[in-house]
């Protein structure tokens, strides 16, 4: 799958700056927006969303979806997510392969999944049901993970074989797969060449927190380090699909923001 109108280099859009945007000389090409925060639209931004829905091409990136759980879907969510994809003609829905709600309650974190057949099939069969539902195909983002229990799979055979037997396309989070391969000591390099690169529908390159001698966090507060960078050149000389500047924490003004992403544009259109 290509992604339908989104091209080159996206922006996550954050509230700190979402004021400033109509004001940009330099543009992203695309915004990757948190449906979640814009289906009940606080009254303060209405009209600031409304006019960058009109101007730009909006990629949604969902959190609370929780495909991994145990439990059902959440139907009357996943109704609001269509009705806002549709009302704001929004042609792709991202979400994580995680899950974050338990016995209905929503936790606010994503936690990971254990890596066995049984989760696979159980991600599989909710793929089916999102995108029937949607009408539209799901991607799915890799993880960070800290300790998960009960795994009979290592990380990339789980992931492949997501993506081998659902309709899912593949968010590949750089950042990710760097941070996990601190903390679980494993090569990023091999771990790019094992994937099946020609599900990956577009990338996300945030930055870390390098938290203790041994633990890295993934936090979305800092400027993506060059070995995030040199990965993304890595995945871009493979596969080149549209990528997106990530930054959820810490966040600087957006002129010094937009100087990263020029960063990450300069090493796209090398490719």
């Amino acid at each position: 799958m290509k992604m339908k109108n989104i091209n080159n280099c996206g922006l996550g859009l954050r509230n700190d700056f979402i004021f400033e945007m109509p004001y940009l000389k330099q543009k992203p090409s695309w915004l990757e927006i948190v449906p979640e925060n814009w289906i009940d639209t606080p009254k303060k931004y209405q009209k600031i969303f409304e006019q960058i829905a009109n101007e730009y091409q909006l990629v949604a990136h969902g959190l609370s979806l929780s495909i991994g759980s145990c439990e059902p879907l959440d139907m009357v969510f996943l109704k609001q997510i269509k009705e806002f994809l549709n009302k704001y003609e929004i042609e792709h829905y991202s979400e994580h392969l995680s899950f974050s709600s338990l016995e209905n309650q929503q936790t606010y974190e994503l936690l990971p999944l254990p890596m066995t057949k049984q989760e696979v099939n159980n991600v599989c069969e909710k793929v089916d049901i999102i995108q029937n539902y949607l009408k539209r195909e799901l991607i799915l983002e890799n993880a960070t993970y800290y300790y998960v229990p009960s795994s009979t799979m290592s990380e990339i055979e789980f992931i492949n074989d997501i993506f081998q037997k659902s309709g899912a396309k593949m968010l590949l989070d750089i950042n990710n797969v760097f941070v996990n391969s601190f903390n679980h000591k494993f090569d990023p390099y091999k771990y790019i060449d094992s994937l099946d690169m020609g599900k990956v529908v577009y990338y996300h390159v945030a930055g870390h927190l390098e938290y203790k001698e041994n633990l890295w966090i993934d936090t979305h507060g800092t400027p993506v380090k060059d070995e995030v960078w040199d990965l993304t050149k890595y995945c871009l000389q493979k596969h080149k699909v549209p990528a997106l500047l990530e930054r959820d924490n810490n966040i600087p003004p957006l002129d010094i923001l937009m100087d990263e992403y020029n960063i990450l544009k300069s090493i796209y259109d090398n490719f």
